[in-house]
């Protein structure tokens, strides 16, 4: 008969993609090489924490799979928590879109069809612009960061009239939006998104 049985990670083996696990109901048990569900990732796989244990035959303890992890109090909890990325199809967010030097505009990156979920973390955006002005340049921060030059910064453009590209991870604020600044000169900007962080 399968059973689930209640247990504790004791270490993880990342390479082979295994654990040691603490049974409660047999405190003196430790099952070693135990595989884990790959649903479960690195960041979540913490020594401390309370996990399920699913055996295919109880009479044989070394068929089995871990399926589930959760903290256990105040141990088992990732620091910092996991932030996985998912990729979904590419979005244009908005194009052709002039923000003048010195000026802030603010966009919402999540919901609609843009399949980057509200409540996510961060999005994975290609952002390039063009400028008039030799120089200009963009900053780009979730939206009411404190410092937007500690964020993502793009340019600076060197001929005038040119184009800049890059992408990255940009965090999002807690409703979906974020800030871009234009500098030294007005710039043209496009923004898509092909995932998201959670």
């Amino acid at each position: 008969m399968q059973q689930i049985r209640r247990g504790i990670l004791t270490g993880f083996d990342s390479s082979t993609y295994t654990a040691s696990v603490l049974l409660l109901e047999a405190t003196s048990a430790t099952l070693g090489n135990v595989p884990i569900a790959t649903h479960i990732d690195g960041t979540s796989a913490q020594v401390g924490g309370l996990c399920a244990v699913l055996f295919f035959d109880e009479q044989n303890y070394q068929d089995a799979i871990i399926i589930a992890i959760a903290p256990n109090g105040s141990d088992g909890i990732p620091t910092p928590a996991p932030g996985r990325i998912t990729f979904v199809p590419g979005f244009q967010q908005f194009s052709t879109t002039t923000i003048n030097s010195g000026v802030t505009s603010t966009f919402t990156v999540t919901g609609g069809s843009s399949g980057i979920p509200t409540g996510a973390l961060g999005v994975l955006c290609k952002v390039f612009y063009s400028s008039p002005t030799a120089g200009a340049f963009l900053h780009l921060a979730p939206h009411g960061a404190s410092d937007l030059t500690v964020y993502m910064t793009l340019g600076n453009i060197q001929v005038a009239s040119s184009f800049v590209y890059g992408g990255g991870l940009l965090a999002v604020d807690a409703q979906g939006k974020i800030d871009i600044k234009a500098n030294v000169g007005n710039c043209t900007v496009w923004l898509s998104t092909s995932g998201y962080v959670v």
